[in-house]
């Protein structure tokens, strides 16, 4: 599977995962206080050097936040038909804004780094019965193996459609996309199960 580490020595790379972490729920918080165009602006500003830091080609880093980016637009466009640009500017500014300092916080933590913090973190949780934190780890970086390996599996579909001549359409790229992306999940879920990592609450 591919990963979303970047391997560097930038700033980002020498902090602790967990003060990366609590920073970037701090600072979501943060921008969702303030609606002051000119904050809002310098934070992006700030967050996009910080991204530009980890050493990633300008090219890829891009290539990494177009997905997002593209969702991103799509919410400040429905934001622009219903409201003056300005108020349509602040969500613009906020997610573009946690975006680039999330993505900066997933380049320079390696999965194995956030497994250990997101479960030492969800450990005082254990104690209400609800949850294992050891589960919610191993969710976590479930999850964020998947992401990359999803969108280059389906920009592997699109490249084959592209190949045999056939139209690129959402709708025919999603279903073997799903279907793949299942068999795979239960491939792993089987594979969790019969190594017993998981721990089961009786």
């Amino acid at each position: 599977m591919q990963s979303l580490y970047v391997e560097g020595n930038s700033v980002m790379h020498r902090l602790s995962p967990r003060v990366k972490l609590l920073s970037l729920t701090a600072f979501g918080v943060l921008l969702f206080i303030s609606d002051n165009l000119i904050l809002l602006s310098i934070a992006v500003l700030l967050t996009a050097v910080l991204y530009r830091m980890i050493g990633l080609p300008f090219a890829d880093g891009l290539r990494r936040l177009r997905p997002v980016f593209l969702t991103i637009a799509v919410v400040a466009l429905f934001n622009l038909i219903f409201n003056p640009w300005q108020e349509a500017l602040v969500p613009l500014l906020r997610l573009t804004a946690l975006m680039l300092l999330a993505a900066t916080v997933t380049a320079t933590t390696s999965i194995t780094e956030f497994i250990d913090e997101v479960t030492a973190l969800a450990r005082p949780l254990e104690r209400t019965g609800w949850v294992q934190a050891d589960d919610i780890g191993l969710a976590l970086g479930l999850v964020l193996r998947f992401v990359p390996e999803i969108v280059g599996r389906y920009q592997a579909i699109r490249e084959a459609h592209k190949a045999r001549g056939l139209k690129v359409r959402p709708t025919t790229l999603l279903a073997p996309l799903i279907i793949l992306t299942l068999k795979d999940a239960d491939n792993i879920a089987a594979a969790i199960d019969a190594r017993g990592i998981r721990r089961h609450v009786s």
